[in-house]
């Protein structure tokens, strides 16, 4: 459904048009960034928070136009996605395609996410932009993660990290920035050495201890809030047991309905998505196998102040956020601008 554009934005967009185009020739021409040029032009954790909250905050009152995701799938693990989306509030246009390999580590000594996102602008649509989006989604993910774990449970003094590849390496980097009473950081991974790898990468920003469990169990069991990026099955793997799981808990799940035993999330007192319509076609595709728990709200929503978040201790709550293009294309733009300013990137003809 389109969203109608006022006055107002359309005076910034044609300001915005006017300067873009001062530094880079709109419809004849695209910036080109590698993802180290998106690095280097790319926002900081806290500018990457702030972002994120903005964006789900518009996201929460539906200011925005974003398709659920389409895709193909090659072999019976794999998806590309295409991830188009609108943010009139970011000033932020574009699409992501991205594709996720999970045998690529251990196959091919590659990242099992691979993506590029293309920008556009808004007043002619013509694309501006081609950039990696591997970094882009490595850095809204966890901060999706923390924000809602902040609204959540804010109180919180555990966290337990599933999957300590990139996602879970930002996931430490990221949560200690919002859950402030943190004392102790829960890590496990099915790879020794991927354990190992994470406390050395977040070793010198980190001030919490970090604790590598001996089991997923352990981790379940001691920990407040918790969060898993490891893989994404068509059939659920169950690795954390119901069983393991109190009331008072929060589950932040990347993986969509992998990782967890389905029975806990369809005890839990609370259901919260990123996206409903998402979440209601990976249904209808089958990752929930059991079928998918009633929907209370949506993460945005929370964040907005729109929907209720925790409202007793005991609640178990389970808020899984599979990833919306909303947040790319507002990163995307984030970098795109900078590196505009910077001089960064390599200009292409159409």
């Amino acid at each position: 459904m389109a969203l109608e554009m006022n006055d107002k934005l359309l005076q910034e967009l044609e300001r915005e048009k006017t300067r873009i185009d001062s530094k880079l020739k709109i419809g004849k021409e695209f910036l080109y960034l590698t993802q180290a040029e998106c690095i280097k032009a790319g926002p900081t954790i806290d500018e990457t928070l702030e972002i994120v909250k903005k964006t789900l905050i518009l996201h929460g009152k539906h200011e925005y136009e974003m398709p659920a995701k389409i895709g193909v799938h090659p072999h019976i693990e794999v998806f590309y996605h295409a991830m188009p989306a609108y943010v009139p509030g970011m000033k932020a246009c574009g699409c992501k395609w991205i594709g996720c390999y999970p045998q690529n580590p251990v196959k091919y000594s590659l990242p099992q996410t691979s993506a590029f996102i293309t920008l556009n602008e808004i007043m002619t649509g013509y694309p501006m932009s081609v950039m990696d989006g591997a970094w882009v989604t490595a850095m809204r993910t966890p901060a999706v993660t923390v924000t809602a774990a902040a609204a959540l449970h804010p109180s919180a003094e555990t966290f337990g990290m599933f999957g300590c590849g990139v996602q879970g390496i930002e996931h430490v980097r990221f949560i200690v920035k919002t859950l402030k009473k943190l004392k102790k950081i829960y890590i496990y991974d099915v790879r020794d050495e991927a354990m190992d790898n994470l406390i050395s990468h977040v070793r010198k920003e980190v001030d919490v201890e970090i604790i590598k469990a001996k089991n997923p169990k352990e981790v379940a069991e001691k920990c407040q809030v918790m969060s898993s990026a490891t893989i994404i099955m068509l059939k659920p793997i169950a690795v954390v047991k119901d069983e393991w799981i109190s009331a008072g808990q929060t589950i932040l799940p990347c993986d969509l309905n992998t990782f967890w035993d389905p029975k806990t999330q369809r005890r839990a007192d609370k259901f919260i998505v990123d996206s409903k319509e998402e979440h209601e076609l990976f249904n209808g595709m089958g990752y929930y196998p059991e079928g998918m728990p009633e929907i209370t709200c949506e993460t945005g929503a929370v964040i907005a102040g729109i929907a209720k978040g925790r409202e007793k201790d005991e609640e178990l709550i389970v808020c899984s956020n599979i990833g919306m293009s909303v947040l790319d294309v507002a990163m995307a733009e984030f970098i795109f601008t900078r590196a505009l300013d910077m001089g960064i990137g390599t200009k292409l003809g159409l």
